[in-house]
């Protein structure tokens, strides 16, 4: 299994504190399945600045300390990016990390309670320079929230998505819980990921969370998100779902 947003790497974020903290989320992982593990610090979110090779080198440390300790986990280096007005020309000066190393998918984050307004030409210009954003978890963006469809005119562009494993299984509470499932119903959410900062509330979840879509919504639905997981840490092509238009029922309810 793959984890492709996770913040492991001690003492850089608000995940992981210390190296004991990121043994306990190393072993975690692993009893849950997870081999492979993209570390996705966050960066340019206005509190925390992990740069390129301030990231390679927390990453390379890492694992040596759990090749010393013979935890089967491989750890890869990435971002999670806040968008910002000038995100192509820091990857111009090469100081953001990609998902795989052909500098083709991107993390993105959103403010949280906000999709801004320069978002869909600053995605435009990424998908020229051959960049694909990946939108992380909007299923907690409160914009998306009050309207999933706001999704839509972003994977039309080609812009893919990634839900947070706790989501799907209501550890962020019944609502976000509800618009996880709506938006995986719809496909309107391409792979998963845990999102872990810690091994309590901010933990991995993606076994349990993997095993209630195949009970939702079939067992070939899991294997093509994981199969995206696969591709994008490659960087290779991915196969897109079909996603669709979440109809609204009476009184403006979904």
């Amino acid at each position: 299994m793959i984890d492709l947003h996770c913040h492991i790497l001690p003492g850089i974020d608000d995940g992981a504190q210390s190296i004991d903290d990121s043994i306990d989320m190393a072993e975690m992982a692993v009893k849950q399945g997870i081999t492979h593990i993209l570390c996705t610090p966050h960066h340019n979110n206005g509190k925390y600045d992990n740069s390129a090779g301030k990231v390679i080198s927390c990453v390379s440390a890492l694992q040596e300390e759990l090749d010393r300790r013979k935890v089967p986990l491989t750890l890869f280096e990435g971002q999670e990016v806040r968008i910002g007005g000038e995100l192509l020309e820091q990857i111009q000066t090469n100081d953001i990390l990609f998902a795989d190393l052909n500098n083709r998918y991107l993390l993105i984050e959103f403010p949280t309670n906000e999709i801004p307004a320069y978002s869909k030409q600053m995605f435009y210009k990424l998908l020229e320079a051959g960049h694909v954003p990946i939108i992380v978890h909007p299923e907690r963006n409160s914009k998306f929230i009050e309207d999933p469809n706001r999704l839509l005119p972003f994977l039309e562009m080609g812009v893919l998505t990634q839900l947070t494993a706790p989501s799907y299984v209501g550890i962020f509470g019944s609502k976000i819980e509800k618009i996880a499932k709506q938006m995986v119903a719809h496909s309107m959410v391409y792979m998963m990921a845990s999102d872990a900062h810690n091994i309590d509330k901010r933990g991995f979840f993606m076994k349990k969370a993997y095993d209630a879509i195949a009970a939702d919504m079939g067992s070939d639905y899991v294997e093509a998100m994981q199969q995206m997981a696969k591709d994008i840490l490659n960087g290779d092509d991915i196969q897109r779902p079909e996603f669709k238009e979440i109809k609204k029922k009476k009184f403006g309810l979904f």
